[in-house]
This record gives structure tokens, sequence and C-alpha cells, in this order.
């Protein structure tokens, strides 16, 4: 069947929430249940962390997913909450490699509590997601989870062999975003596919469609990085560009830039900081920087709807159609 377009009522991004309020709060629940310790501090730096504001996105994308596939169990609840498990690991571990201050305009956990009980209290989630994966008893929930992590962790060491290089090329980032931020949001379709029993074109369909919903999400991070402000998005303005991070709008910049634009992206990258942030952002306006980067990110959400057009005709298919959207249009 073909899914409704243009022509369906169009859905707000808080109807999606409303859609899936009964799969969310058992998710809830069981992330609430999950996350316990007889250690306090992991119950504090998780339950800071997890109750900080985030949009569930990864979670909710699976629950839409398992719904507009027809999944009638229950194992998706555990498949939602252990993956939200992982990506929270992932951004205690961001944030102390990234030296970073500010998430979702809260003090970072590392910012609270140091170093060393965000990265211990990473590896806490990961392993309590392992042990959740267990308790689902499908092998191929863990083979995909398990090459999801693994395929994480690459980016992530990618990513640092980026900084401060105004060598990186598109190329080369774009991996970096498929396998740091793309993989899971592939993976949290993916495995609705895996439970709901789909055939192999299904699964390499929706998963296709979560990795270019990511990458979608991620170029407009980018975006975002020089155009929203800090209120907005819960993290300051910059901060890519202070890291020495060369994200697309400033690879672009470089590349069609003048010599005198080029140099000064390459010594910001090189040097990291915002002193020359005014230079850096009038650049990146001047070359076009941000409507290519805008445009890419628009593809990918394109190619995210086109993989679905063989799913049945859903108010849970137009859900995934409406994030394909709210992925580029969203100011925070």
């Amino acid at each position: 069947m073909r899914t409704p377009q243009a022509a369906a009522k169009p859905m707000k991004l808080e109807d999606i929430y409303t859609l899936i309020t009964d799969d969310m709060q058992r998710v809830n629940q069981c992330i609430a249940r999950r996350l316990h310790s007889e250690i306090a501090l992991i119950n504090q730096i998780g339950r800071h962390i997890i109750d900080s504001g985030g949009k569930r996105l990864r979670p909710v994308l699976h629950l839409l997913t398992a719904r507009a596939l027809g999944y009638k169990g229950d194992a998706h609840i555990d498949c939602a909450a252990l993956i939200e498990f992982i990506h929270t690991a992932t951004l205690l571990h961001d944030d102390v490699v990234d030296s970073s201050e500010l998430r979702r305009g809260q003090g970072t956990a590392n910012a609270l509590w140091g170093n060393e009980a965000s990265v211990l209290v990473g590896d806490f989630l990961y392993s309590r997601a392992f042990q959740m994966m267990v308790g689902i008893g499908n092998m191929q929930v863990m083979a995909i989870l398990a090459d999801a992590t693994n395929t994480i962790a690459e980016g992530e060491v990618q990513q640092l062999l980026n900084i401060h290089d105004p060598e990186t090329t598109e190329t080369r980032y774009l991996q970096v975003i498929h396998d740091k931020t793309a993989k899971l949001f592939e993976s949290a379709t993916q495995l609705a596919a895996v439970l709901c029993e789909q055939p192999p074109a299904v699964e390499t369909a929706i998963a296709r469609y979560g990795m270019h919903l990511g990458t979608a999400f991620q170029l407009v991070d980018d975006v975002l990085d020089y155009r929203a402000n800090s209120s907005e998005i819960g993290k300051n303005i910059g901060d890519d560009l202070a890291e020495g991070k060369p994200t697309l709008p400033l690879i672009h910049a470089m590349r069609v830039g003048t010599p005198a634009q080029t140099a000064c992206i390459r010594q910001a990258i090189e040097a990291g900081g915002l002193d020359n942030i005014d230079a850096v952002r009038l650049a990146i306006e001047s070359t076009g920087a941000i409507d290519y980067t805008a445009r890419l990110a628009q593809s990918e959400a394109d190619k995210a709807q086109a993989c679905l057009r063989g799913l049945p005709d859903s108010i849970y298919t137009q859900a995934l159609h409406t994030l394909a959207e709210f992925s580029i249009t969203r100011t925070y």
C-alpha cells in the first residue's frame, strides 16, 4: 500500500508522542527499574542525564517502527529502553572526551561529578544494556546491537583523530556521522523489523530509513551550531569549533572560500577556541556553507522518506514521515 504523503493531515511532533503515550510510559518505567543500582552515585548520574529533557528520539523511533510493522508483543519495550541506555552511555563518554560543560541546557555529568564517575557510569549503562539484550533472548537483536556499539566506538575514535585536522574531507566526516550518530538510529529501526520477523527487503529498507534520518539530524546539528542560540539547542554556540571539530560547514567553506577565508578557518580548527568565531561565521555565511549543509540534510531526509514506500498505510507510518520532516525543520 502507498504511504500517505502530502494529502494526509499534517502531523505535529507532539502528536507523535501522544500516539505512543502508553508505550513510552512503559519504556520510562523500564528505564527507571533497570537503571537502579545499589550504588547511589550510579543512580544520581544516570537519573541526571536520562531526566535532563532529551527527546528520547531513538526509543520513539523504535516504538513507531514496531507499531508501523504491526508488532503485537512486549519485547519492543525492553529494546527501546536499552537503546536509550546505549545512547546515554555515549553521551556520558562524549562529554568527557569533549570536556563539555553544558548539555540540554544543564551542567554535564562530568562537570558536576567528575570525569572518572561519568566514564564508569557510562560503562554501567553499556553493560546493563547488554544484560537486557540477553533477557530478550534473540541472537539477531544481540548481533545488531553488538555491531552498533562497536561501530559507534570506531566513529568516536575517528572523530578524535579528526579534531584539529583541517585536512578532514567531507567523505571522512560523513563516515563519522554514520558511525557515531546514524548507526544507532539505523539499529533502532532495524530491531523493530527483526522483532516483527519482516522479510530481508523490509528489514533493509527500514534500517536505511533510520540511517538517513540519523544523518539528517546530525547535519542539522551542524547548521544549528552556527545559527541557533544556546537557549534553543541547550549547548553553547560554536562549541564544535571551540573543540577544533571540522564539521561540514567548515569543510565546505574551506573548499570554496577565498584563500583568506580558508586560512582563517584552518587556523581556528588547528587552535580550537572561539577567538575568531565572528570571522569564521562570516566565512561560513558568505560561502553558502550553511545552505550547502542544509541541502544535504534535506536530501538525507528525502531518502529516508523514500525508504518507507513499502510500509503499510497507517498513522504510525505517517509519524515516521513526520520525523523525517522534523529532522530538517527543527530549531533545537
